[in-house]
């Protein structure tokens, strides 16, 4: 740290005599000795760097710090360390106090030291371990299962998992139990709708949010039959969430749809899981986010749906007339008001394979798929928020996402299964306005998406706002900036950034970070608790654990919470067909290539198969191509790869082309005629960044396009222009 001077500090944007200050705190902190690692703990631990510290002295400090750090002897540097007292009070830490003992033996030493035995535990000994979880959450069984495990059934590579249990999950979110501290007037949900920005925050207790949502499973049970499947297309509102929990409470059926897809996108779900009826939100047919007009109402009506009922933003208007079949929130809701107990519901009780929640994933294949969750599903979501993120009784969390993708139900499962709150802003997360919320609603875990990260830090709104009330972030979806984490950690005195990767077919992550690790910038640093995973090279074959290496994910294949079929294909072969035998047990396939570091961190260094993931959305390049290709008469075919920057941060998707004989067309223009028709009927937030003209394209003896070496030259192209 010596080479940081004073005139150093003062060109990252520091006062002269706060420059003079920390130069020699720094200085002090030089002369205890140690490495980079030691110096880097000891500046953080003393909070000598602010959250309202100008960013470049953020960079200066931390890149100076570990300026010489070899990445290939050891491994990422860390930016965040647990103590061992406050370890032991994390959820994880707690656990392995109270079982570690017993379970491990002489091996169990305390949270840090014995995590990786304790790891090994979770997975060698899933009826152990699970029974633990059981007891922390709040889920209550109406029938208890014969067992945790059951491995009778061979033609299921992941087991039964809590045979015989009967339980509505919906219910058990919306009860209060002493045990779990969760109490009638225990803070369930805080929200802000974007416009209302210096309002103060709305809240609902639990018992509001019960009668609420009895309310809507009463007006459900009149109109619809067990089992109908009832899509919410819609932003990510406490009304949403009220009619989520209200579906399955009622034994129907969640249709989960992303409020950004275009009507073709609609219309493909609601045919494959077969909808009776969609709720949606009405005013003057747009919703309204960042000062930007979405239409909602009407792309809904234009995918054909059987029934539409309207939700209104604001007040009880939904501004204009309505299709005959449809009906308004208000009148919805008006026969069951006339109830003689409207705000009571008596569950449906289920068999804990049924089917509660129907969401999608794009595959190779035009059609996504249609994953089912079950009731078991939500206790994978909370069990992995408790152990990984930390997610306590009385924490506020805060993730902006949609019920439409896979982090939505788990965010919500996340907080009502825990004790927590869930605390949602309805409007754009991109600007001031959610920060500020973010600082009013007291949130003290907030979730986000590398590109928001980007955002934030890239337009400096977030300048004056208080985050320093939260614990801890969690981050998914995309391939993280270590840069941007760095801006983002240092918003709250460096606390950590939780990086978490799974998959709507897992009902969770296989891989995350924790708070009884070590945690660097960017990285994962173990497997998902009660998971498993190895890598395997190009033959198939796996690697020795911890040694460092390439290649692509095989996850043990018991894995609670994960799928055991899908609705529209073959979930043996999706998932498992082609994959090496381990242990005596067939792998399940994920799709990710991950990349081990020295030191056990993990990167995900993109897909195996030809799935891309833009903003956070994973979809199929098979179907980015199906519309480029009609989208200019003189394309011939297309192929769509996506890459992620060299410094981190969300894929950028290009277009590779091959034009018909004697057409000439410019990159540009094609670039333009490639994102509109993407836009308009597949997301309207994907865009391309380059589109690449070739004469032909690489492919096999047997004519399969070989997209791996049109990725090589994409980053070889990248690199020589610096896109």
């Amino acid at each position: 740290m010596s080479e940081v001077g004073v005139e150093d500090l003062v060109g990252s944007g520091l006062p002269i005599e706060e420059a003079r200050d920390l130069e020699q705190k720094l200085k002090n902190v030089s002369r205890i000795g140690g490495g980079a690692v030691e110096a880097w703990a000891r500046i953080t631990a003393a909070r000598l760097l602010k959250p309202w510290h100008p960013h470049a002295l953020h960079q200066l400090i931390y890149y100076s710090i570990y300026r010489h750090h070899d990445q290939s002897i050891h491994g990422p540097p860390p930016y965040w360390f647990p103590s061992l007292s406050q370890a032991k009070y994390t959820n994880l830490g707690s656990l392995m106090e109270t079982h570690g003992p017993l379970a491990l033996g002489e091996l169990y030493k305390d949270p840090i030291t014995s995590f990786r035995h304790f790891h090994q535990f979770s997975v060698q000994h899933p009826e152990i371990y699970w029974q633990f979880i059981l007891n922390e959450l709040s889920v209550q069984f109406s029938v208890p299962p014969r067992c945790i495990l059951d491995l009778s059934d061979k033609t299921k590579h992941g087991g039964t998992w809590l045979p015989g249990a009967v339980l509505n999950i919906a219910n058990c979110c919306l009860q209060s139990s002493i045990y779990h501290k969760k109490h009638d007037d225990s803070l369930a949900i805080l929200w802000r709708q974007e416009g209302c920005d210096d309002h103060d925050v709305e809240r609902m207790t639990l018992k509001e949010l019960r009668e609420q949502v009895m309310l809507v499973a009463n007006a459900l049970d009149l109109e619809f039959c067990k089992g109908d499947a009832i899509a919410i297309d819609m932003p990510m509102t406490n009304i949403a969430v009220i009619v989520y929990l209200a579906v399955i409470l009622t034994g129907l059926v969640v249709v989960s749809i992303a409020d950004s897809f275009a009507p073709k996108e609609i219309a493909t779900r609601l045919r494959v899981s077969k909808t009776r009826a969609v709720f949606t939100q009405k005013i003057q047919d747009f919703i309204l986010r960042g000062g930007r007009r979405f239409p909602l109402y009407s792309r809904v009506v234009e995918a054909g749906p059987e029934r539409v009922i309207v939700i209104p933003a604001s007040g009880e208007d939904i501004g204009v007339q309505l299709r005959s079949q449809d009906s308004s929130w208000k009148t919805f809701l008006s026969n069951a008001y006339a109830l003689p107990r409207w705000n009571y519901y008596k569950p449906f009780l289920q068999s804990i394979d049924a089917v509660t929640n129907i969401l999608f994933s794009s595959g190779t294949t035009g059609e996504p798929k249609a994953i089912p969750w079950t009731h078991l599903s939500p206790i994978r979501c909370a069990a992995d928020s408790w152990t990984h993120l930390d997610v306590q009784i009385g924490d506020i969390v805060c993730w902006p996402t949609n019920l439409g993708w896979v982090m939505g139900p788990i965010l919500l499962y996340s907080c009502f299964l825990t004790g927590a709150s869930l605390a949602i802003y309805n409007g754009s997360p991109l600007g001031r306005a959610f920060g500020k919320f973010v600082q009013d609603a007291g949130v003290t875990i907030l979730g986000t998406v590398p590109s928001l990260v980007k955002t934030w830090k890239s337009t400096n709104c977030m300048e004056g706002i208080d985050w320093t009330k939260i614990k801890s972030f969690g981050s998914t979806g995309e391939t993280s900036s270590i840069d941007d984490d760095l801006w983002l950690s240092s918003r709250a005195f460096y606390k950590p950034v939780i990086e978490c990767c799974g998959g709507t077919e897992l009902a969770s992550c296989y891989i995350y970070g924790n708070l009884v690790q070590p945690q660097a910038f960017g990285a994962f640093s173990s497997a998902a608790m009660g998971a498993g995973f190895v890598i395997l090279d190009e033959n198939g074959t796996p690697y020795p654990d911890d040694e460092p290496c390439i290649g692509e994910v095989g996850i043990f294949p018991l894995h609670m919470g994960a799928t055991d079929r899908l609705l529209n294909a073959d979930h043996e072969e999706v998932y498992f067909k082609g994959m090496p035998m381990y242990k005596g047990r067939q792998l399940r396939r994920h799709g990710d290539v991950l990349k081990r570091s020295v030191g056990g961190y993990y990167t995900v260094q993109g897909r195996a198969d030809d799935t891309m993931n833009l903003g956070g959305i994973k979809t199929s390049s098979v179907e980015i191509e199906r519309i480029c290709d009609q989208a200019h008469e003189g394309v011939l075919e297309t192929a769509a790869i996506s890459v992620a920057p060299a410094n981190g941060g969300p894929e950028q998707l290009f277009i590779f082309v091959v034009l018909k004989n004697g057409m000439d067309i410019k990159p540009d223009e094609l670039r333009l005629k490639f994102s509109k028709a993407i836009q308009t009927n597949l997301n309207p937030l994907f865009k391309v960044s380059l589109v690449r003209i070739l004469p032909e394209f690489p492919r096999t003896a047997s004519n399969k396009l070989m997209r791996r070496v049109l990725r090589d030259q994409l980053k070889e192209l990248l690199l020589q222009s610096r896109i």
